[in-house]
């Protein structure tokens, strides 16, 4: 049997295949092993000797890279909370201010400034505290004690659709109130151009769909949700009325005015209920003809459904681009007649589908057919007859009853915004598909 031999651990040469220089033999000699293990057990030995005593000593490196790592997600953190708390308070509306009389006396040139329109002449533009603004000038009759925490109730408020109120000054018997300058201009003046009675930016019915539904928005959210619980406006009409550049929205002007001025008692304001007419013969009528609710004319004070009644006329506008009131001259009588626009649009509407707009039950009927036939001729030419039929019917349908005669059948904001809404939603759904394609093309060379 051959003999067995305890074999050592193989010597590596210098010159042996597997290494190629002497720096490589040391490097693969295994002493450096015995070394790691040496120093792995003197380490262990020190752990477990640590660890009969006190762990302490090996937890100071671990908490100090944790805390340092914490601190800074910490200020990290922080930093981020204090741009966005920065980018929101920038984005919420600046405190009210109560400006001095003299402040708004130099800044509109002792009110010889560039006035808002020819037509008014009670409002000018001008730049208060590096702001582009607009001071209108209102009678005041309230009380001077209540106006600062009125004010600071009003400029709570903000909405897409209302522009934004910075504050106000009290004069003696006059209020100045300060509103941010809209660029645009206003609804009157889009639907009726002097200059050129056939040109009117609105010239889609998308465009005054938007109109509609903004201001329909901007007008529920006035009765119900601004100055801690909603006001009455007024002063709803065209005139006043901003319709943006851009994309056609919008904006609701004077929010607040009467509210402010003392037009409005505090209790007509907040109150819901039908306000009687108490005290009828001293009160002052203001507003527009033409978008007066009667009870307002016969002597009784405004409310959340006279607001009501003005966005009837409006909408009616819209359709029609008419005037609420037309003046004709009469050569048999020699004397002037005046038509009103909403009696314009019962006639063409008809007494049947009042209580109803638009129902799918009788939509094949005679009677509603010939109904659509009296739109499609009174709805303002310049749309040159590309309007959903079916939305114009709805939507006349709502202004009717916003425009009732006795005040309790008037519906509310919330019902009206709703109602236009959705047709808001239906007439975008007929604007794309009626839209002409886009993606095509015509080749004129010979096959």
């Amino acid at each position: 049997m051959p003999e067995r031999r305890i074999s050592s651990p193989p010597i590596v040469r210098s010159d042996s295949p597997m290494c190629g220089s002497r720096g490589d033999a040391q490097a693969s000699e295994p002493r450096p092993r015995s070394a790691t293990r040496s120093t792995r057990s003197r380490s262990s030995e020190a752990v477990t000797s640590a660890s009969s005593s006190s762990f302490t000593p090996s937890i100071p490196t671990i908490t100090d890279s944790s805390s340092a790592a914490a601190a800074a997600t910490t200020s990290s953190s922080s930093s981020l909370s204090i741009s966005s708390i920065a980018s929101l308070r920038g984005s919420l509306p600046e405190k009210p201010i109560l400006f001095p009389s003299a402040e708004i006396a130099a800044a509109t040139n002792n009110f010889l400034a560039k006035r808002i329109s020819p037509s008014s002449s009670s409002s000018w533009r001008c730049s208060l505290r590096g702001h582009d603004t607009v001071v209108i000038q209102r009678s005041f009759r309230g009380d001077p004690a209540a106006l600062r925490a009125r004010l600071a109730a009003v400029c709570k408020s903000n909405h897409r659709s209302i522009v934004r109120l910075l504050g106000a000054s009290l004069s003696d018997d006059r209020i100045f109130l300060v509103y941010d300058f809209v660029a645009g201009a206003s609804l009157a003046d889009c639907l009726r151009n002097q200059r050129n009675p056939n040109f009117t930016p609105l010239s889609s019915w998308i465009s005054r769909i938007q109109v509609a539904s903004d201001l329909a928005q901007g007008l529920e959210y006035i009765h119900d949700h601004s100055a801690g619980g909603g006001i009455v406006h007024n002063r709803i009409k065209s005139s006043a009325i901003i319709v943006t550049e851009l994309h056609f929205n919008a904006l609701i002007c004077h929010f607040g005015a009467s509210f402010l001025a003392g037009e409005i008692p505090e209790e007509a304001s907040t109150s819901r209920s039908k306000m009687n007419r108490v005290d009828s013969h001293l009160k002052k009528i203001n507003g527009t003809r033409g978008y007066l609710a009667p009870e307002v004319v016969a002597g009784g004070g405004v409310s959340r459904r006279s607001d009501v009644f003005a966005l009837g006329v409006l909408l009616l506008e819209l359709i029609s681009g008419e005037v609420p009131i037309k003046l004709k001259f009469d050569p048999v009588s020699k004397e002037y007649q005046s038509t009103s626009l909403i009696q314009m649009a019962r006639d063409v509407f008809g007494e049947a589908g009042l209580e109803e707009e638009g129902t799918q039950a009788a939509a094949e009927s005679d009677l509603v057919e010939g109904r659509r036939m009296r739109i499609r001729q009174w709805v303002d030419r310049r749309l040159k007859d590309s309007f959903p039929v079916d939305v114009v019917e709805d939507l006349m349908g709502i202004a009717l009853r916003c425009v009732e005669v006795e005040a309790e059948k008037r519906p509310s904001m919330a019902w009206v915004q709703g109602k236009v809404s959705r047709l808001f939603l239906k007439s975008k759904v007929w604007a794309e598909r009626v839209r002409p394609p886009a993606d095509f093309s015509v080749s004129l060379a010979p096959r």
